[in-house]
């Protein structure tokens, strides 16, 4: 065996523990990069608590579960309706996108012929570059009227703006990441997964529910999580539509509040100082649901996935 004793190779500068100068740069240089992401939420959190000081002070835990805005005359604030039309409005729009965007995502990775499946896909994905005020006028001159018809054929009072109205907007501003999403992570799924549920006697839709969709449900969850995460934060285009009135209704025609709407309404004209605090505070409960959520649907997410590979492994 031969050693090269070629001297023309340079030799790579090591620092005083034996790392290289470059290497551990690039490390350190990563490394405080992604520091960067918690750092700025845990000062958005800090500021949050801090301007929202007086209000948690003075209301405490009755600010999550009194219905009560008045900035004028008592200068009581309560934040429960905001957080139940957020919450509701949210899993409404779930409920109507998520069925919608799997099978729309099932017919383009599947089904769809090839000349179709890239002017459909364009068509969905431009869904998701339309400005939420665009949204929001179209509910306004589209959908509240329509509405307004079912609530006549239902002997209602014709309001037209409502919980239904927040959550039908919501479903079609969240369709296209949900059907983008899940149509790559369907896409994604070994094509031996489907010749081996062909070859065992399975049609189709039995190949599509059982060994695709099982493969790809821990894509799809957080496909879903990500429309969530748009339904929760969105401002502009629900408050233009759901009514923005103060209290809590078990029927979807009712006007509501969210909390984005609430401070796009408010923060600009805030009264005082108190109302500002109860103002802050509402985005802070905004900013801890958010967490809640992304952490619970991470939670999730990894624990499918690992049980998706006990199952390869068994």
């Amino acid at each position: 065996m031969t050693v090269s004793t070629d001297k023309s190779l340079p030799l790579r500068r090591r620092g005083p523990f034996g790392a290289n100068v470059g290497d551990r740069v690039f490390h350190w240089g990563t490394l405080s990069i992604a520091l960067i992401v918690p750092a700025v939420i845990l000062l958005l959190w800090f500021v949050l608590t801090l301007d929202a000081l007086p209000s948690i002070r003075r209301f405490g835990v009755h600010f999550f579960t009194r219905v009560v805005w008045d900035p004028n005359l008592s200068l009581e604030f309560g934040a429960l309706d905001a957080i139940f039309g957020t919450v509701v409005s949210s899993l409404l729009a779930l409920l109507i996108a998520v069925p919608i965007s799997l099978g729309t995502a099932l017919f383009l990775a599947e089904l769809a012929p090839r000349r179709l499946r890239s002017p459909v896909s364009f068509l969905i994905e431009l869904l998701a570059a339309v400005p939420s005020i665009v949204y929001g006028l179209w509910g306004v001159i589209v959908m509240v009227p329509a509405i307004r018809q079912i609530e006549l054929w239902l002997g209602k009072p014709p309001i037209g703006y409502g919980m239904l109205a927040a959550g039908l907007i919501l479903a079609i501003m969240i369709l296209p990441y949900i059907t983008s999403v899940s149509r790559e992570v369907i896409q994604a799924v070994p094509r031996a997964q489907r010749e081996a549920s062909f070859a065992l006697g399975a049609t189709q839709w039995e190949t599509l529910r059982g060994p695709v969709l099982r493969y790809a449900r821990s894509g799809i969850l957080g496909a879903i999580i990500l429309g969530l995460g748009r339904a929760l934060g969105e401002t502009m285009a629900v408050t233009m539509v759901i009514g923005n009135v103060h209290e809590i209704s078990a029927s979807l025609f009712s006007p509501g509040y969210t909390l984005p709407s609430l401070l796009a309404n408010e923060f600009a004209e805030a009264s005082g100082a108190l109302h500002t605090s109860a103002l802050v505070e509402a985005a802070l409960v905004l900013l801890f649901i958010t967490i809640i959520v992304n952490a619970c649907a991470r939670l999730l997410i990894w624990r499918v996935a690992k049980g998706q590979a006990r199952g390869v492994t068994e």
